[in-house]
């Protein structure tokens, strides 16, 4: 049985209705067998919602003429909206975006290819899919693109109103990437999720995807730099309510995503469907806000404006500049976090990871204040190797790096057995050390 005729087949089952909760746990129970292909699953659907079917009533079953009316019949729908330069989304002017240079983008990506590209020829990209597995079993029923369009950023929807018109819409896709010549891809988790399940979807249509040759942004990286110790959770939704106050109070979950559109296929009521057509825009504009709000702030560092920006996101610059390979930018960065108040817990790691740096660069003095510090607020073990060895290698005082080492043996005591055996040797080696001078 092909497509078209399973579908067919699930549309008339509207004249006997089942209760959205009953046709939602079916589609959990089918979701949940990660080896079925979208065939599979129509297939899987129709057969249980069959067994499922209640008793029947005396009087006839009602069906929703109205919604059934409402369907559009095309293959797929091409949906498109635009918003004005001169407008928001949140507390983001749309046109700050056209004002993000080069560099803030290539410290954001860690590609040297987005130092000579904007934003004004980037793509953002989210996907809405029949499953978040991936793999060949998997269909992306909706293509959201946002891009700037003369006066506008505009956002673009592909629905996928048929699942066997997916070629079709493949090939209008391809015409709208091929005549706007991106020059990048924006994404959040694109590059694990996005892209790579849409490059399948081109392959298995002897199809191929433009956007895989193209310097790709994912943005969850870095919203992770900055933002995963400010915020409970940095979802592209939580992000979107927190740090750019937008308005997303009428949205649907995400996992609730797939089982909407099973339902419309075996009822085409296309009211299923709105609020992931919505759901998909917000997603590209608070992606659009996020990077935006991001470059912002790494825009500031850059241009050493790091005043008014508070101890958690100076954190989150730090492992930013450092991930770009920048130490000694990312130094300065964390010092100046510490200089604020942060959370103990990310105090000790924000102090470790100086250390190691002042260590490699050779400034002693300044690496063993830190260990010192660590050492005297909190069991870090690591302090009092690392003073251990500087006293007996940098200073040639084995008298103090025993006492560092038999203080750092103690607290490993059925703590950690790989720094109770290397403060054993260290403790060993000199105490012979002292007796032989003694």
């Amino acid at each position: 049985m092909d497509l078209d005729d399973l579908r067919e087949q699930l549309r008339k089952k509207t004249a006997r209705q089942e209760q959205p909760d009953k046709i939602k746990e079916l589609w959990k129970n089918i979701e949940s067998q990660k080896n079925l292909n979208t065939r599979e699953k129509l297939e899987k659907l129709l057969a249980l919602s069959r067994q499922k079917e209640p008793e029947k009533k005396a009087g006839v079953d009602r069906i929703d003429h109205q919604a059934v009316s409402n369907l559009p019949h095309q293959p797929f729908l091409v949906l498109e909206n635009s918003f004005r330069l001169n407008s928001s989304y949140g507390q983001i002017p749309i046109s700050l975006g056209l004002n993000i240079p080069g560099q803030v983008l290539h410290l954001l990506s860690r590609d040297k290819a987005f130092k000579e590209l904007s934003l004004d020829g980037a793509v953002f990209i989210d996907l809405e899919t029949t499953g978040l597995a991936g793999g060949t079993g998997t269909t992306p029923f909706l293509i959201g693109l946002g891009f700037f369009d003369q006066e506008a950023f505009k956002v673009v929807q592909f629905f996928l109103n048929d699942l066997a018109a997916e070629f079709k819409m493949l090939g209008e896709l391809l015409e709208l990437l091929q005549e706007r010549k991106f020059t990048s891809v924006i994404s959040y988790n694109g590059k694990g999720f996005d892209l790579p399940l849409l490059e399948t979807r081109f392959t298995l249509n002897r199809l191929r995807c433009p956007l895989s040759d193209l310097p790709h942004l994912d943005f969850l990286f870095s919203a992770r730099y900055l933002w995963k110790y400010k915020y409970e959770s940095c979802r592209l939704y939580n992000l979107a309510l927190a740090h750019l106050g937008a308005d997303r109070a009428e949205d649907i979950p995400s996992e609730e995503i797939p089982w909407r559109y099973f339902q419309y296929l075996r009822t085409a009521n296309f009211s299923l469907i709105e609020p992931i057509l919505y759901h998909n825009q917000e997603d590209i504009m608070s992606l659009y806000g996020v990077v935006v709000a991001g470059a912002l702030t790494v825009g500031q560092s850059l241009e050493n404006q790091e005043t008014e920006i508070d101890s958690l996101e100076l954190f989150g610059l730090g492992k930013i500049w450092e991930k770009a390979g920048e130490k000694k930018k990312s130094a300065e960065l964390y010092e100046k976090a510490l200089s604020q108040e942060l959370p103990f817990e990310l105090s000790v790691k924000v102090k470790k990871n100086l250390a190691l740096y002042f260590k490699r660069c050779g400034e002693w003095e300044k690496s063993i204040t830190l260990w010192e510090d660590l050492s005297q607020h909190s069991e870090d073990l690591e302090a009092w190797r690392e003073l251990a060895m500087y006293y007996e290698h940098q200073l040639r005082q084995p008298e103090v790096a025993l006492k560092f080492a038999l203080d750092g043996l103690a607290l490993s005591r059925e703590a950690n057995s790989a720094f109770e055996k290397d403060f054993e040797k260290r403790v060993d080696r000199l105490t012979k050390k002292l007796n032989r001078i003694g």
